[in-house]
């Protein structure tokens, strides 16, 4: 007998992404064109956060690059560069560069 997945745990990240319980996300940051604005919003949401549990740079690092590996061959290259791009404004913004 063979487990077949319901819709909902098919699309666990995109859940993790939308409720993640560390960062209150703005909606549709990860699509937007800007990668400054991008980063700020991160910046914001996990400068913001009382519930991270890591500093506020790893937390929204680590959202960024969760929804880059999650999103996969379904993100575009356009918006894969502007992700890429957005992960290094995030670390000038925190002095990691």
């Amino acid at each position: 007998m063979s487990k077949t997945k319901t819709p909902s745990s098919n699309h666990w990240s995109a859940k993790v992404a939308q409720e993640s319980d560390a960062l209150d996300l703005e909606e549709g940051v990860f699509t937007w064109k800007d990668p400054k604005k991008i980063a700020l919003s991160l910046k914001q949401s996990a400068d913001s956060s009382t519930r991270r549990k890591s500093a506020p740079f790893s937390s929204a690092m680590s959202m960024l690059v969760f929804y880059i590996n999650r999103a996969g061959k379904n993100l575009n290259e356009d918006q894969k560069i502007i992700l890429q791009q957005a992960k290094d404004e995030l670390r000038k913004l925190y002095g990691k560069s």
